[in-house]
């Protein structure tokens, strides 16, 4: 990333509360207006995640999602309103992004993220956040930001839980925690289980502040935690992980060294259909 230019007075007062931070200042700030992030699904994650990369001030913020609005997303998917129903999602969130925000340079990708296009699509992009809802995607966008040597914040979310962590190139992934996906139907998704809609704005405002200290090189990031939410007892937790020497991904002796079939993976889909679909909470 380079420098961005001086700020303007009209920045100035924008980012006031960040630039009084020792921490950030106008160097930092300077620092989150030149980062690209790609967010991965407009949805219960990805929208408060990116509106908060927004409101920071992050220079470019790609979305990639497929689906439209629809009247039952307004329960936790702040990007929308009732009057986007209908209108695609990328669409809707680049039109609330730009309206909080108008200096933030938005670009949509109204597609659905495959094994075709992932790494074409992440190449743009100094850092990925991940809010997709299903298995065949989140191990996807792992792979693909693995090869692709980028850092990805992964957060997801059911019921009354939630958990975020952040793999960083050559300390771990997706697959280190979890080798293999479950069998098909033995994790209930939002549509089928239900999720707490407040609760998404927790998880996404935590995945936000990640790229913020990733950004920076602030503070310590999760890498090699995984950070547990309990909404009902709200109670917070960190367990430690670590990168598996046997992961089958990042370890010592790597035998995925490409982008696969994912749906078929994940046992859902047979051994002729490749593509991948990215839902969002």
């Amino acid at each position: 990333m380079t420098t961005a230019p001086q700020l303007t007075p009209e920045q100035v007062k924008r980012y006031s509360r960040h630039i009084i931070m020792p921490q950030i200042g106008s160097r930092g700030q300077r620092k989150l207006m030149d980062a690209k992030v790609l967010v991965i699904g407009a949805g219960g994650l990805g929208g408060p995640a990116a509106l908060y990369l927004a409101l920071a001030g992050v220079g470019t913020i790609g979305i990639v999602d497929f689906d439209v609005v629809e009247l039952s997303n307004l329960q936790r998917q702040v990007l929308h309103n009732t009057e986007t129903v209908g209108m695609p999602k990328v669409l809707s969130a680049a039109q609330t992004l730009k309206r909080y925000n108008p200096e933030v340079d938005v670009i949509t990708h109204q597609v659905a993220i495959t094994s075709e296009n992932a790494m074409e699509l992440i190449a743009g992009y100094d850092l990925v956040v991940n809010g997709a809802d299903n298995f065949a995607t989140r191990y996807l966008v792992n792979d693909a930001t693995y090869l692709s040597g980028k850092p990805l914040v992964d957060g997801s979310i059911l019921i009354f839980d939630g958990q975020v962590t952040t793999f960083l190139p050559g300390r771990g992934c997706y697959r280190c925690l979890f080798p293999e996906p479950p069998p098909p139907g033995m994790v209930p998704n939002c549509a089928e289980a239900g999720v707490l809609g407040a609760l998404t704005g927790t998880v996404g405002s935590i995945q936000a502040t990640e790229v913020v200290k990733v950004i920076l090189d602030m503070g310590e990031p999760l890498v090699g935690r995984l950070l547990l939410i309990d909404a009902l007892t709200m109670e917070f937790r960190s367990v430690r992980t670590r990168r598996d020497p046997a992961c089958p991904l990042c370890g010592d002796n790597p035998t995925v060294t490409e982008l696969i079939d994912y749906e078929v993976f994940c046992g859902l889909a047979p051994a002729l259909d490749g593509e991948s679909v990215a839902a969002a909470h």
